[in-house]
């Protein structure tokens, strides 16, 4: 697991390569990751968007972004956390992901980033 704290949002990423969703013949390599977002601030604040920067090692980087995390928009009161899973495919056996996201402070209604920490994907195979 990987963390970093940013603005007072503490980001949480861990990740588990899927066998059972993959295929190694056709180049296809499947990853799931969770997310733990934990409000440390003293006030409430809203993730509007998130960007993803995703390295494959044998393939051109992609980026991705968008509104939310798995279609929401989550207020996270102080103390609280959301957590939420994805997933992310790669045509090689490694890659990594990283990015940030887009938070609003509800009260004061100001935009503020919060960095993803960089996690590295490995297909469980190449782990020897």
């Amino acid at each position: 697991m990987v963390t970093e704290l940013t603005s007072g949002v503490k980001i949480s990423v861990e990740n588990i390569y899927r066998k059972d969703l993959s295929n190694i013949e056709f180049n296809q390599y499947f990853f799931n990751y969770r997310v733990v977002i934990e409000n440390k601030n003293a006030f409430d604040i809203q993730l509007k968007s998130r960007y993803w920067y995703i390295f494959d090692s044998l393939q051109t980087p992609r980026e991705v972004q968008g509104e939310g995390v798995v279609g929401e928009q989550p207020i996270l009161k102080p103390g609280e956390k959301h957590v939420y899973v994805s997933g992310c495919d790669l045509s090689s056996e490694i890659g990594y992901m990283r990015g940030f996201y887009l938070f609003e402070r509800v009260d004061l209604q100001e935009q503020f980033r919060v960095q993803i920490p960089r996690f590295t994907m490995m297909a469980t195979l190449k782990m020897n």
